[in-house]
């Protein structure tokens, strides 16, 4: 391996958005093309369980993502693409890590406090362990690979500086061993929801917050025509809902229509209906070609399967290979 190790990860959690795509996997895509690095991408579905799950529904969206990710871009011969759960050197290294992280930092884990006190306010509500070691199992999906970069959110730079604590621990108590990853902040667009552009796009906030990455024209250009803009006075700033529609816009590759838009309404009143037409045709053409391929895809799923697993072969060939050196620096005995 000469090219530097980049590592990801997506939960499976039902459709995927443009806020998804644009905020992480379009990078990802990125980053594989560039010929800089060797990628390495992973449908997360072992972190989805640390929520209330129906089991079937975690199997249909696992395998949907992981579709999902091959129509929007991510190639098997230039990746390696695979599901965490049929890698299960994931876990074992986990508890391995989990025995050299402390108690206390977890505890000053952000993301926890933040779902932890959304699930209180729900009647029976259940605060799993999973939820508060995830990121001990998120620092074993990383190391694994001797992933040196990691594509990530602000949201995830926590827990990324807690993955180099642990392999640092891990190297003082054992021997130098893993590297410590970096985080990859790359330029990508931060969308806001449809409805309500003071919030990130997210499902939760309804239907009409998001466009699905594989949605048909119909829907698209409805929910562009209903989002919100501003009150089109050009004596008031710019609304930020007008301002979410030109970010995506310049993310599907229109920043000239943008930039066009742009000095429209700074000589003049603000017409929203061409800037949400303009938005919504850029948009039926991601959609559509991306429903396309991954019909394609879904055409054959004994094809999906196979590529499931030899995406997982490829990972468990360099995990394996982890995790014979991890047992015998911390004194376990050998598989074979």
């Amino acid at each position: 391996m000469t090219n530097k190790i980049v590592f990801s990860g997506i939960q499976p959690t039902g459709e995927m958005h443009i806020g998804n795509y644009f905020g992480a996997v379009h990078n990802w895509v990125c980053l594989q093309n560039s010929g800089q690095y060797q990628t390495i991408y992973c449908v997360v579905n072992l972190h989805a369980m640390t929520l209330p799950y129906a089991a079937e529904t975690l199997k249909k969206n696992t395998e949907q993502m992981f579709v999902d990710l091959l129509a929007a871009g991510l190639d098997p011969d230039k990746s390696i693409v695979f599901v965490q759960s049929m890698v299960p050197e994931h876990t074992e290294l986990a508890w391995v890590f989990a025995c050299v992280c402390s108690y206390g930092d977890l505890t000053r884990q952000t993301q926890f406090k933040e779902k932890s006190e959304q699930l209180e306010g729900k009647q029976d509500a259940f605060i799993s362990a999973g939820l508060f070691t995830y990121p001990v199992l998120q620092a074993a999906d990383i190391l694994l690979y001797h992933a040196a970069n990691v594509p990530v959110g602000q949201d995830q730079k926590q827990h990324l500086e807690l993955s180099r604590d642990i392999a640092q621990r891990f190297n003082t108590q054992f021997g130098e061993y893993f590297p410590l990853p970096e985080v990859m902040f790359t330029e990508t667009p931060k969308l806001f929801a449809l409805n309500d552009p003071t919030k990130k796009m997210s499902k939760s906030l309804g239907p009409k917050s998001y466009v699905g990455l594989f949605e048909d024209e119909a829907t698209v250009r409805s929910k562009v025509r209903s989002a919100v803009t501003d009150t089109g006075n050009p004596d008031e700033p710019m609304g930020a809902g007008a301002q979410n529609l030109l970010a995506i816009l310049r993310a599907c590759g229109r920043g000239d229509v943008a930039a066009e838009f742009e000095r429209e309404y700074a000589q003049g009143p603000r017409r929203y209906a061409p800037l949400k037409e303009a938005t919504a045709d850029a948009l039926v053409a991601l959609t559509s070609a991306m429903r396309t391929r991954r019909a394609e895809i879904m055409a054959d799923r004994e094809g999906v399967k196979r590529l499931m697993k030899e995406g997982a072969d490829k990972a468990r060939a360099i995990a394996t290979q982890t995790m014979r050196e991890v047992r015998r620096l911390v004194g376990l005995p050998k598989l074979d």
